[in-house]
């Protein structure tokens, strides 16, 4: 009752800290700047934070060795940004026989970008589909 009427007279508010103590701990505070101050922090640890994106990058069983190049600069880039990469090929046809192959081309565009990226996920096989994922590096 004390704090209370202390609270009053210096026009703050008394605010319990940990209720369930024996005796229950109290603060003698102005909660509204607070809660201000709180929300204040908590917009800045936000605003500090950096959102990782995955980017896609498709290739082709048969691609080319320059197109390689050039969607391997492509996936520096993305790596270099902090962003992780999946890269994907879709089979068609008479490629479904052959999934080793595209694990190959896979393999080699890994080579490409091994200097800014690590290996998240090894190339895998689902149904059509092979992928893999690509993380930035740790600086």
């Amino acid at each position: 009752m004390e704090a209370l009427r202390i609270a009053e007279e210096k026009g703050l508010d008394l605010v319990k800290i940990s209720p369930t103590a024996n005796p229950p701990v109290c603060k003698i505070m102005n909660y509204g700047k607070y809660l201000f101050e709180q929300g204040k922090k908590a917009k800045e640890a936000k605003k500090n934070q950096k959102v990782v994106e995955i980017k896609e990058i498709g290739l082709s069983m048969t691609i080319a060795t320059g197109d390689m190049q050039v969607k391997a600069k492509q996936a520096q880039k993305f790596l270099t940004s902090g962003n992780k990469v999946k890269v994907s090929i879709r089979m068609k046809g008479r490629q479904m026989a052959h999934s080793n192959l595209s694990v190959d081309v896979m393999n080699r565009f890994f080579e490409l970008v091994k200097d800014c990226g690590m290996k998240e996920k090894e190339p895998t096989t689902e149904g059509r589909n092979v992928w893999m994922m690509l993380a930035p590096v740790k600086a």
